[in-house]
């Protein structure tokens, strides 16, 4: 019953003493908040530590929440925040473009697979998997983010923008160039 119940009625239930509501909460954004701030942060174990971060933020925000937005701009805001206090607190791990990336192999194996998939078929789809991936990094964090915070979180462009606290027409730019780059990026593919 509870899955049927948005997000913000669950915050303010959370707040007012229901703890199973944040069980909700959490096992319905966890995915996506872990992997934008892995995309972001490039390591484990920062990304890891910044998700820990971010839903002790959350428990401690409960008793002044007010739902003036969609929950999920309320937690990525958090996410954002916490991702520019790391880079001010720890320059020597900073969102970087040359860190280790996650195994393309582990990505694949998260698609899922048709029956009766040829292995060319397979072995093209990981090629594909690679070279957005690839390209997803090669964005600037700034356009980066913003795709992220679209594709990961479902988040509107007026969202983003009060997320990362810029103007709407600001993180719109953001979308469109990193969309823009993403697509050149994948045509040369074909």
């Amino acid at each position: 019953m509870r899955d049927e119940v948005a997000d913000e009625q669950l915050m303010e239930l959370y707040r007012d003493g229901d703890a199973g509501a944040f069980d909700v909460l959490y096992h319905r954004h966890k995915g996506g908040l872990f992997r934008y701030l892995y995309r972001l942060a490039k390591h484990k174990g920062v990304a890891e530590e910044l998700f820990q971060d971010v839903w002790s933020n959350v428990i401690r925000s409960r008793e002044r929440y007010q739902p003036s937005a969609k929950f999920t701009t309320f937690l990525y805001q958090i996410a954002h925040n916490r991702l520019i206090d790391h880079v001010r607190l720890r320059p020597e791990l900073a969102l970087s473009l040359d860190a280790e990336d996650e195994d393309a192999d582990s990505l694949a194996q998260t698609l899922p697979a048709a029956a009766g998939d040829q292995p060319e078929v397979l072995l093209e789809r990981k090629r594909l998997l690679e070279n957005l991936v690839e390209q997803i990094d090669a964005l600037p964090a700034l356009q980066r983010e913003a795709f992220l915070l679209r594709e990961e979180a479902g988040l509107s462009l007026e969202e983003i923008a009060l997320a990362t606290g810029v103007t709407p027409e600001t993180a719109k730019s953001r979308l469109r160039y990193a969309v823009a780059k993403l697509r050149d990026g994948l045509r040369g593919l074909r």
